[in-house]
């Protein structure tokens, strides 16, 4: 390149947000409408980065239905999960 000229890129944009205190900041709308209707698969907890606990909640079904309405009240209630802030 020649002598004075640069190139500026344009900042990368992250699909996966983290804020300062370095949580995942998760729509919390958008989880709460996919708990409600997916909450059974698993797809919700996938969806805030717990691989985990979303293919135990998968194999399960919900936890039989339990676990599923048990996260629809917790994320309907904005409760603070490890590593989650909700925007």
């Amino acid at each position: 390149m020649p002598e004075g000229t640069e190139v500026e890129q344009a900042p990368a944009e992250s699909t996966n947000k983290a804020s300062s205190s370095g949580k995942k900041q998760v729509n919390w709308v958008l989880i709460l409408i996919i708990s409600i209707f997916l909450g059974q698969l698993g797809i919700d907890r996938f969806m805030m980065g717990q691989v985990g606990l979303g293919i135990l909640k998968l194999i399960t079904f919900g936890g039989f239905g339990i676990w599923w309405l048990i996260d629809v009240i917790l994320i309907a209630t904005k409760h603070q999960f490890n590593g989650i802030e909700w925007v």
